[in-house]
């Protein structure tokens, strides 16, 4: 499949975003290297390109936006099910 499925803003990304959706098991080949979707990225999602290990800093447009709250998978989905924002609260479904 054709690379500009997905978009790193900045090569210190540590994830990318979809420009159109991706379907569970779909592969996308960026920069040289196939990421498999675990499960669906909508358009404008983002996607780990490489392993996130729980509390690292999940980078795009080059700068940090949150820390992961459990191990991300090159492929997994990356919102708020497994990352936490550093300036704002998060919240999950069915908090209050």
């Amino acid at each position: 499949m054709d690379e500009r499925r997905l978009i790193r803003l900045s090569p210190d990304d540590n994830i990318a975003v979809a420009v159109r959706g991706i379907e569970p098991g779909e592969t996308v080949v960026l920069d040289g290297t196939p990421i498999t979707a675990a499960e669906r990225i909508p358009t404008g999602h983002k996607v780990a390109v490489c392993r996130i290990e729980p509390g690292q800093k999940v980078m795009k447009y080059g700068a940090p936006i949150g820390s992961a709250t459990r191990p991300i998978l090159p492929g997994q989905y990356v919102h708020t099910h497994n990352l936490k924002s550093d300036y704002l609260p998060t919240y999950e479904r069915g908090e209050t």
